[in-house]
């Protein structure tokens, strides 16, 4: 492969459509997709705020129609730049069977760790018989009702599915022969922050807030969707898989940002806390155990790029 002649961060120096092009046309590439993406939200006119069945129903419309094309932009990528050889397109964007089994329940357990604290504390304040929640969980009209909820179908299947498709599994094949394996993981995130800011027009609109107050939250969901898209980004070029990430998503959209004020104010905040630095200590020294690319079978996306600049590859 014409890319393998560079190192991380070094491949924009080789083959496809001419060296210093190649890092121009991969960022354009990444922009258009994610404009394009949430482009796709606002082809609907509508007075109704976002979480409106219609508007749902609406925009999973347009998003699936992005997702569904995304392949086809990575692949237009693939084979202006030259990078025609080596792993298949599926292959490269997390999408096989080898090693599948791992790649979904070794990422997701990863992020219930981290969530140790939360969960502790949701299982406090909400305490469940473990039986009945079993038959609950076993209860096929559980699932009818969540799949006739637009909003659980949204936050749970249709956003984690296409935003993880289109900002990691297309995303990062076009960024990592032009900014290497690490670079890649911290930049491919600024794309699916920067996304993210589109709810600022929403909440203005419908006046959800103060001014100050709308931008303030934006900045701080900029930063925490920047941070989480590193984290699987690191899962998918890791593993090799998408469904990791996209478990890890789902999951994370469910238990939404740890409630530490709620924790602090909590009668039994102690014990609470103890299990919050738990999660944490646990989730980083579990990091890479638990992300070995032994358990996952080959990484198409390594083979983009010669080496990786830090010490410790990511792909080893």
């Amino acid at each position: 492969m014409m890319a393998e002649q560079g190192g991380d961060g070094g491949a924009a120096g080789s083959g496809g459509s001419g060296g210093p092009q190649l890092c121009p046309i991969s960022v354009t590439s990444c922009l258009l997709l994610a404009c394009g993406y949430v482009g796709s939200l606002y082809v609907w006119r509508s007075p109704l705020p976002r979480d409106h069945p219609t508007v749902i129903k609406r925009r999973f419309t347009s998003v699936l129609i992005v997702s569904i094309l995304s392949p086809l932009w990575l692949w237009t990528w693939r084979q202006y730049t030259g990078f025609k050889t080596g792993p298949s397109l599926l292959m490269l964007m997390g999408v096989h069977l080898e090693g599948i089994i791992a790649a979904a329940c070794l990422p997701l357990l990863l992020t219930m760790v981290l969530f140790f604290g939360p969960l502790i504390q949701l299982v406090m304040d909400y305490p469940w018989d473990l039986l009945d929640g079993m038959k609950t969980f076993l209860d096929p009209q559980f699932w009818v009702h969540c799949l006739a909820d637009m909003r659980w179908m949204r936050n749970q299947v249709v956003a984690p599915l296409t935003e993880e498709l289109v900002f990691r599994a297309c995303m990062l094949p076009m960024l990592v022969p032009c900014t290497g394996l690490s670079r890649a993981i911290v930049t491919c995130p600024l794309f699916f922050g920067v996304a993210h800011f589109h709810h600022v027009i929403e909440l203005l609109k419908f006046r959800q807030g103060t001014v100050v107050g709308i931008f303030l939250s934006a900045v701080f969901q900029f930063s925490y969707t920047a941070v989480f898209g590193a984290y699987t980004a690191f899962i998918f070029i890791r593993t090799g898989h998408l469904i990791g990430p996209v478990l890890c998503h789902s999951f994370c959209n469910y238990m939404g940002f740890p409630a530490i004020g709620a924790a602090l104010e909590h009668p039994q905040k102690v014990t609470i806390i103890i299990f919050y630095l738990l999660g944490v200590i646990l989730f980083f020294l579990l990091l890479f155990p638990m992300t070995d690319p032994t358990f996952y079978g080959s990484l198409a996306i390594c083979q983009l790029t010669k080496s990786d600049i830090s010490p410790s590859s990511v792909c080893t």
